[in-house]
């Protein structure tokens, strides 16, 4: 199984899509990250959006991927689809990871009508609702998205593919570290702390008791919304059902 995670905006959750929600959940996935600019060391093959040849000819060899594209390549890219006709079939399925805030949610839209422009079904392009705070009304925060889709069903959208905010990600950025083994973790870092004399240490082993609770609650999160998303073992023809939204409020 082949995933790129797309949008047009930054901020909106692309890396954390890739790397924790799908990339620990395909067996055997391999993490491609196409970003010109600010690209992690050591994390993933980090490609030029302008190497799409290259990119494409690479992906024919591995049997598992997550593309990760950064939003500075994405136009690139598409452009790049366009004259490499065929290549988004790749591809098993494009996820687009959007946000609450307006801006992020009309570009969204745009990657949207994008990507049906090369020919893709609503089924092969499925939303990731991203950074969802607790207790908001989902069909009030996503309206743009939501009532664009009632009126044009080029992607899938469920509202259970969901995912909140939680500082878990920024606590783990650029350690490698995978959640689930965070929150398998078994070390009992309360009797460590008690054991321990040394204030620095103490602070040390809280932190990581503390980050090790936040990853026991996010994993289940990131399960349930895999599970949403519809890539299970029937791969991305399982149809997630499009949820109608409620018209915007005046």
């Amino acid at each position: 199984m082949k995933i790129a995670v797309i949008n047009f905006s930054g901020n909106v959750g692309k890396t954390t899509v890739a790397r924790h929600l799908l990339l620990p959940r395909i067996a055997g996935a391999e993490l491609i990250a196409v970003e010109s600019l600010n690209a992690d060391e050591g994390q993933g093959q980090a490609l030029r959006g302008r190497q799409f040849g290259e990119l494409q000819e690479y992906l024919q060899t591995i049997d598992n991927a997550v593309v990760d594209i950064g939003a500075s390549n994405v136009e690139e890219l598409l452009d790049l689809m366009r004259r490499y006709r065929g290549s988004h079939e790749d591809f098993d399925c494009f996820v687009v990871p959007t946000v609450p805030a307006l801006k992020q949610q009309q570009d969204t839209i745009a990657t949207l009508v994008d990507l049906s422009r090369l020919g893709l079904p609503a089924s092969k392009i499925r939303l990731v609702f991203n950074m969802v705070e607790s207790g908001l009304q989902f069909k009030t925060t996503f309206f743009l998205v939501l009532g664009f889709l009632a009126e044009q069903r080029i992607a899938t959208a469920n509202p259970d593919c969901r995912l909140g905010t939680n500082e878990i990600y920024a606590r783990i950025r650029n350690k490698g570290i995978d959640l689930a083994t965070l929150a398998g973790d078994d070390t009992d870092y309360k009797a460590l702390i008690v054991k321990t004399k040394d204030t620095a240490e103490r602070l040390a082993l809280a932190q990581k008791l503390a980050t090790r609770r936040l990853a026991s609650g996010v994993v289940p999160e990131l399960d349930a919304c895999f599970a949403a998303l519809g890539l299970g073992a029937g791969g991305a023809n399982d149809t997630v059902p499009l949820h109608s939204p409620t018209p915007c409020p005046t």
